[in-house]
């Protein structure tokens, strides 16, 4: 009937295919389409409260990139979300390297090693938000007490209290959280090279060393490009840690406020920022989506042009 018929095979393809793709199309209109088109739409008015005003362009743009205080919140939040990138690139990202490899050649116990390196991942971020808090407490925290302990009473701060110190505490509890997931990642990238390269490796000499920089890591580079552009969009939507373990107003004196936190901030009020403003938290949504998109996409086309030279 079909070889009679091609045609209404074809149709009944095509209606097979739209039927499966319907539902993630209409989540994916919904919760992610609508919302930016609404946000851009909220940023091209001034609101007063959830009063909509005047059409005014793009004055909340200007005001929340050109315009005191909006201007310096906006800067010095960027600044930490730039800060977190970087530091989450290097340190969590090769230290999940190196789980990595180190799972790769498969030491005892290490079906158990990979399942307790990805365990804190599937936490809620509520937890080890609280968890760290906890954990950091200047009085009882147990890092405190370790420290105390073995004798470093001079390391004993108060980690969320000191600003030079809140945010640094919240990235290395971000880190301990997921670090097991590019440990996962690059791990699945390893075990699909080759034994042949690396035996090869292996007859011409190469050390470890030489064997992770010239074979395991060109290797591992679709891998990379996963982990490097989730790990800048994570880092620029950054906002349940800092706001369990900091609060709202990126406690202490701003030091951990980040992107995330200011937009919430502004958007819909708190204690210290007072009325709400849809229009310059819209106006802060739109651009924290276009910096992500942009720089996202083009790190993606870079880092895919790199595989193909490697």
């Amino acid at each position: 009937m079909d070889r009679q018929f091609p045609s209404l095979h074809r149709l009944r393809r095509t209606a097979w295919i739209a039927f499966l793709v319907a539902p993630a199309l209409i989540i994916m209109v919904t919760f992610v389409v609508v919302p930016i088109i609404s946000a851009l739409a909220f940023s091209l008015y001034d609101w007063r409260g959830l009063a909509r005003g005047a059409f005014v362009g793009l004055e909340n743009f200007r005001q929340v990139l050109f315009q005191e205080p909006f201007a310096g919140w906006t800067r010095n939040a960027f600044k930490h979300n730039v800060i977190v990138f970087v530091t989450i690139m290097v340190v969590q990202n090769a230290t999940g390297f190196l789980l990595a490899y180190a799972l790769f050649k498969e030491p005892f116990g290490y079906k158990f090693h990979r399942v307790s390196v990805f365990l804190p991942v599937v936490l809620s971020t509520v937890i080890v938000g609280f968890l760290w808090k906890l954990f950091l407490h200047p009085l009882f925290g147990l890092v405190n007490q370790v420290l105390v302990g073995v004798g470093l009473e001079s390391l004993a701060l108060p980690w969320l209290g000191d600003s030079r110190t809140a945010l640094w505490a919240l990235i290395f509890a971000n880190a301990w959280h997921f670090v097991g997931f590019p440990t996962l990642i690059y791990l699945a990238g390893m075990q699909r090279i080759s034994q042949d390269h690396i035996d090869a490796a292996r007859l011409e000499g190469a050390g470890e060393w030489n064997m992770i920089r010239y074979v395991i890591w060109p290797l591992v580079a679709p891998s990379t490009t996963i982990i490097f552009v989730l790990t800048f969009i994570g880092s620029f939507n950054w906002f349940e840690l800092p706001f369990i373990m900091a609060g709202l107003d990126g406690s202490p004196f701003g030091s951990t406020d980040v992107l995330g936190l200011y937009f919430y901030r502004t958007a819909f009020g708190n204690q210290s920022a007072g009325v709400q403003d849809f229009g310059k938290g819209s106006a802060l949504a739109v651009l924290i989506f276009l910096v992500i998109v942009t720089v996202a996409a083009l790190w993606t086309i870079y880092l895919r042009k790199r595989e193909v030279e490697l």
